[in-house]
């Protein structure tokens, strides 16, 4: 990448000169005026090269990467460097699926299959079906990707009574709600859905794609039919660095 030159060193240093920011929050505002200008994928200077661009040290600039890394903008991959991230995607807080949503942002919404199994149903799940304490569930666990990336880890657990199939019948690319609608005859029609922080073990993050440690959000639904029959309960990790969760808020 070309040099963008003396003038945001400058800038920099004056700004440090009269005290008026921390050196790593300056530099990563000089930093984000940098990759709002870049399209995603490009890359960025090197550590040492920013070092002697702005004239402070390896551990400011490690500083003002990390936090744009978690942040969302930036992304590194081993051993070849760090990267302009692409625009985070939306996640509303309403009654659509995964491959709904993506479908109405014009992405190509994809999954690939974990497992499907009849398992022994957890607390909260088996209050939730109204289920004996040795009540079992049908667990659907899914990478959920968009563009052919992956953006979320999901275990989905349904009426086994009523849904055990779903597994078995259901393809990478079809939604799990659009298969419950049209052969099942399963219309969602209410739920509720919790967002909490979370972070990457190691077996989420080799799934995800990201490091360990990374930030994520974990989203919980529950959902269930008019006549008040729960369809489904669920846990969804998405990448903190490509999801923002956006509400609608109305006048109360």
């Amino acid at each position: 990448m070309t040099s963008t030159g003396s003038q945001p060193e400058s800038r920099f240093h004056l700004v440090e000169a009269h005290g008026l920011a921390p050196k790593y929050s300056r530099l990563k505002e000089d930093l984000l005026a940098l990759i709002r200008g870049l399209a995603p994928g490009s890359a960025i200077q090197t550590e040492r090269e920013l070092c002697a661009l702005y004239g402070v040290s390896r551990t400011t600039v490690r500083q003002a990467l990390q936090e744009l890394v978690h942040e969302g903008h930036l992304y590194r991959r081993q051993g070849r460097g760090t990267f302009v991230a692409p625009p985070k995607l939306v996640q509303t807080i309403q009654l659509h699926g995964h491959s709904e949503e993506m479908e109405a942002a014009g992405l190509r919404p994809g999954s690939r299959l974990l497992s499907a199994d009849h398992v022994p149903a957890p607390p909260e799940v088996a209050a939730f079906f109204g289920l004996p304490a040795d009540g079992v569930v049908h667990r659907i666990e899914r990478v959920r990707l968009v563009d052919d990336q992956p953006i979320a880890l999901q275990s989905v657990y349904l009426d086994n009574e009523r849904f055990g199939e779903v597994g078995r019948l259901l393809p990478e690319s079809v939604s799990l709600y659009r298969l419950l609608r049209e052969r099942y005859g399963a219309e969602i029609a209410g739920g509720e859905e919790t967002v909490e922080a979370a972070s990457a073990d190691d077996a989420t993050a080799k799934l995800l794609d990201v490091q360990p440690g990374s930030p994520l959000l974990l989203l919980h639904r529950r959902s269930w039919q008019a006549d008040g029959r729960p369809v489904e309960w669920s846990a969804s990790l998405y990448r903190g660095d490509r999801y923002r969760i956006a509400v609608r808020l109305a006048p109360g």
